[in-house]
């Protein structure tokens, strides 16, 4: 179904930039010529930067599950976090620092072991009849 309606919006869209070129006399050139103008070195990082990540979560969610996303998702904040106090002199405050230990200590008790976490009790074989 959503394949349908992509066509349909990438139809009429298509036809609207023909149309808008039409009715300016091509002054500019076809859109096609001008879809990137004006893209600095920062924009292409920024288009870089957002599509590598969309493809890393594509990537995260094909081989891991959802939490595995939601750890990294919040390491990769704080990790920029730390990174804007170096960088940038963005003052370090007492919730950053309570919110890496946090993920950290989370980060260890998901990946650790159940036996490293509780005391299993003993289970008894059961009794045949």
């Amino acid at each position: 179904m959503y394949n349908y309606i992509r066509r349909f919006g990438v139809i009429f869209n298509m036809g609207w930039l023909v149309y808008g070129d039409f009715k300016a006399g091509f002054e500019m050139g076809p859109w096609w010529q001008r879809l990137f103008n004006g893209y600095s070195i920062t924009t292409w990082i920024v288009v870089f930067n957002l599509g590598s990540t969309g493809l890393l979560v594509s990537w995260l969610m094909k081989y891991s599950d959802n939490i595995v996303k939601v750890y990294s998702t919040s390491m990769a904040m704080l990790l920029t976090m730390v990174l804007s106090v170096y960088l940038f002199n963005v003052r370090a405050t007492v919730q950053l620092f309570l919110g890496i230990v946090i993920c950290i200590i989370s980060l260890q008790m998901y990946f650790m072991p159940v036996h490293m976490l509780v005391e299993l009790p003993q289970t008894l074989p059961a009794a045949s009849k």
